[in-house]
């Protein structure tokens, strides 16, 4: 976990990966997206992912202490990890683990009532660490069976729609619930028959999309590295983009860098 003034409340403010053998996670990663690391703040396997100099990702080997698949995580700020948590448990979603102090703040990994793994942060977040701005992921997208009770479950937990300052937006537009922030756009949820994928992997997920300067140079590095390609590259709505899986199961997808 990262520490805000980047990101405001109900909004994305970190991406992690647990995986279960972090030293080839980062070797995987440094190949494909050109990341180094450092280590993190929060002690022995824990590692920060840096792009251009900035932090960009968290990658935590806590997947096999933690009983969870290896995934990619997406964390939403609030200011009360113990409200949070109990509108989660009364909206159908389930707590796994948590509130937990971690370095300054508190963290919570939960899942909502489709399945859909998810955290929140209760503390200070990275300045300047904003989706679609700089070294953070370019785009975040939930794909559920249900947008619109996904929206509503979320909207209620975070607050989203809320007359308040600082305050994502929810509205319709593309076919898909899009989540804005200060003018941008930070997330949308997606809905789609997701159990009927062949892949028993592919379940209700907060999807990651990272950018990089040649999508065919990403998918070939993944490929070299014992990734796999489950989504070969091609033109989406968003810009040409394929969607990878790490050797250790960690889906994302990479997005053709704008310019």
């Amino acid at each position: 976990m990262a520490a805000t003034e980047g990101a405001g409340l109900g909004q994305p403010c970190w991406v992690s990966l647990l995986t279960a053998d972090l030293k080839a996670s980062q070797e995987f990663y440094a190949a494909v997206l050109g990341w180094t690391f450092r280590a993190g703040s929060f002690g022995e396997g824990f590692s920060v992912a840096i792009s251009e100099g900035k932090p960009v990702a968290g990658l935590s080997d806590a997947a096999s202490s933690l009983g969870v698949a290896v995934s990619w995580t997406s964390y939403f700020a609030v200011d009360d990890a113990d409200m949070v948590a109990a509108r989660v448990r009364e909206r159908g979603g389930t707590v796994a683990v948590g509130p937990l102090a971690v370095g300054r703040g508190r963290v919570v990994l939960a899942a909502d009532p489709m399945g859909a793994v998810f955290g929140f942060w209760e503390g200070e977040n990275l300045p300047g660490w904003r989706i679609g701005s700089g070294s953070a992921p370019a785009w975040l997208e939930l794909r559920t069976r249900d947008a619109f009770a996904a929206a509503m479950f979320y909207g209620e937990i975070f607050d989203w729609a809320m007359d308040r300052p600082g305050r994502c937006e929810v509205r319709y537009e593309d076919d898909a619930v899009t989540v804005r922030a200060g003018g941008r756009t930070v997330a949308s949820l997606r809905g789609g028959a997701v159990e009927a994928d062949p892949d028993p992997r592919i379940r209700p997920r907060w999807h990651v999309y990272f950018c990089v300067d040649d999508v065919e140079k990403a998918v070939e590095a993944a490929l070299a590295e014992g990734g796999a390609v489950v989504a070969e590259p091609s033109r989406s709505r968003v810009g040409r983009e394929a969607t990878l899986r790490d050797p250790e199961g960690g889906l994302f997808t990479v997005t053709q860098r704008a310019g």
